[in-house]
């Protein structure tokens, strides 16, 4: 473990696909009562629904929605820095609201 009591991981991730998601010193600070973990858990994930969206800033940006394995739903925020398709950048992640999961719900009752 390290100083901070948190066990320690990688500034990123690779899923069964071969996409990597890169974490920054930013993305992880800005994370708000969620733990990373669970951001990968979303993004790598056998339900995954991507859908386009814009960052608070108007950016367009990648978001997947889904759920952790204690069944958390959050939205995480992705995107590409670089030209290659297999590697993104996590924006950041927050819990879905009350419409969203709704949303979601419905989502997934058709998969």
């Amino acid at each position: 473990m390290g100083s901070s009591g948190l066990q320690p991981f990688a500034y990123y991730a690779r899923n069964m696909h071969g996409v990597v998601y890169n974490w920054t010193r930013w993305s992880l600070r800005g994370l708000r009562g969620i733990e990373p973990w669970e951001v990968m858990q979303v993004l790598t994930g056998q339900r995954r629904w991507p859908r386009r969206g814009r960052n608070a800033t108007g950016a367009s940006i990648l978001t997947i929605w889904g759920r952790t394995t204690a069944g958390r739903a959050l939205i995480v925020g992705v995107y590409q820095q670089t030209e290659d398709p297999w590697d993104w950048q996590i924006a950041g992640a927050r819990e879905m609201t009350t419409d969203e999961l709704a949303q979601f719900a419905q989502w997934e009752e058709t998969r």
